[in-house]
Order: C-alpha cells, then sequence, then structure tokens
C-alpha cells in the first residue's frame, strides 16, 4: 500500500502478522516459536492441539531442559511506515 505524503512522495506501508506460541521448559524458562503469516481463521482449539503434540512428542530440548507444557499463544501484528526510500542506482 502507498500513502500520499505532504508534497507528492509516497510512503510504502508494510502490515505482517506472526503467531507465537510460548512453552514452559523443565528448568522454568520460557521457549518461544515465532511463525510468520499465520492463516487468518486460526484458531485457539488447533493451536492448542498442535503445542501439546509438540510437548508430548519432546522434539525439542532447550538449554533449559524439555517443554513441560503451554505458558501463550499471541497472534502479533505490526504495521510498518517506511518513512525513506534510499534513491536507485
Amino acid at each position: 500500500m502507498k500513502i500520499q505524503r505532504k508534497g507528492g512522495e509516497s510512503m510504502a506501508t508494510t502490515n505482517t502478522k506472526v503467531v507465537r506460541l510460548s512453552f514452559a521448559t523443565e528448568g522454568g524458562k520460557t521457549f518461544s516459536i515465532t511463525i510468520p503469516t499465520p492463516r487468518e481463521d486460526l484458531n485457539q482449539a488447533e493451536v492448542l492441539a498442535v503445542m501439546n503434540t509438540i510437548v508430548s512428542s519432546n522434539v525439542f530440548l532447550t538449554t533449559s531442559g524439555a517443554l513441560t507444557g503451554i505458558r501463550d499463544i499471541k497472534v502479533i501484528g505490526t504495521v510498518t511506515d517506511d518513512l525513506f526510500d534510499p534513491p536507485q542506482a
């Protein structure tokens, strides 16, 4: 998306989303996995099922030990306004 700035210059705006899955570890720490561009129709039940499978499969071993449970699920949206585009050579 391009937005006109005062003086006729254009500014690019970018919207991005990620889903961050946070797990508890044996050492009492948090281990997170960030996945870019999640589906718009993502729901809590689906994500919890995947996270429970990750924990029970024991596929990740962190510096703080194995994953022991689910801590948090967040869908994070970011809007970036690019105020300067360097001249093209």
